[in-house]
C-alpha cells in the first residue's frame, strides 16, 4: 500500500555521497525532507554560508545545490537545521555552544543540531504519518553531542504511539535508537544498512511491505 501522508523522512549521517541515490528517491516520494547530522554542512556550503572547521564533501557541493534546486522545483519541504552546536574541537570534552547557522565561527566545528531545530524537527514528526529515519543528527558517539539524535528519537517514539508508522534503518540510527533504549517503541529496525538504504531508494522489503500493508 501506499505510505500514510504526511510522509516525512529524516536524513542524517557523516556525509551525502553514500545516500545520493536514497535522497533522490526520497525527494520523488515524501511530502518532507529533514537533513541533519555532518551532510547538512555541505548544503550549507553550497548554500554559500561558513562552515567553520565543520565536515565538508567538498566535491558534493555542487550536487547539494542541485538538491535544493530539485526539491524547490518540486515542492517538497526540504528542511535544513537552522542552529547548530559548535566545538573548537572532535572531543566530548571540548567547550560547545550553540549558534544560528548562519553564525558559525570560523575556528569551530559542528557537532549536532541545535534546540530549535530540535523543536522544528520534531514538530514536522509528530504530525507525519509515515516517518523513515536514516542517520543520526549529530555526532551521537559522543554524550555531549547526542542531545539532537536522541531528541529525534524521542520524537519518533510519540509519532509511533499516535499511530504513525515510523521505520528506522541504516546501523548508525538502529544504534541511535538502541542507545536511547526506544527500539522496541517504534514499528520498524532495520540494523542492516544496507537493506535500510535499498528500501529507502525504493527497493520494497519483504518486511517493510508487510507493514505498510498494515495502514
Amino acid at each position: 500500500g501506499m505510505p500514510a501522508r504526511p510522509y516525512t523522512a529524516i536524513l542524517g549521517g557523516a556525509k551525502i555521497s553514500g545516500k545520493i541515490d536514497v535522497i533522490q528517491n526520497l525527494l520523488e516520494k515524501v511530502d518532507t525532507l529533514l537533513i541533519g547530522g555532518g551532510m547538512m554542512y555541505t548544503f550549507f556550503k553550497a548554500q554559500g554560508l561558513e562552515i567553520g572547521k565543520s565536515l565538508l564533501e567538498a566535491d558534493k557541493v555542487e550536487l547539494a545545490a542541485t538538491i535544493l534546486t530539485d526539491a524547490s522545483a518540486r515542492g517538497k519541504n526540504l528542511l535544513l537545521p537552522v542552529d547548530t552546536v559548535v566545538a573548537s574541537e572532535f572531543n566530548n570534552d571540548a567547550p560547545s555552544s550553540i549558534v544560528a547557522i548562519d553564525s558559525i565561527p570560523a575556528d569551530m566545528l559542528g557537532m549536532d543540531i541545535g534546540p530549535d531545530t530540535v523543536r522544528a524537527f520534531s514538530e514536522v514528526i509528530r504530525a507525519s504519518k509515515t516517518i523513515v529515519w536514516n542517520g543520526p543528527m549529530g555526532v551521537f558517539e559522543m554524550a555531549n553531542f547526542a542531545k539532537g539524535t536522541n531528541a529525534i528519537a524521542q520524537a519518533l517514539v510519540s509519532a509511533t504511539q499516535t499511530g504513525a508508522i515510523t521505520v528506522v534503518g541504516g546501523g548508525d540510527s538502529a544504534a541511535a535508537i538502541t542507545q536511547a533504549g526506544l527500539e522496541s517503541a517504534v514499528s520498524h529496525v532495520s540494523t542492516g544498512g544496507g537493506a535500510s538504504l535499498e528500501f529507502l531508494e525504493g527497493k520494497v522489503l519483504p518486511g517493510v511491505a508487510a507493514l505498510s500493508n498494515k495502514v
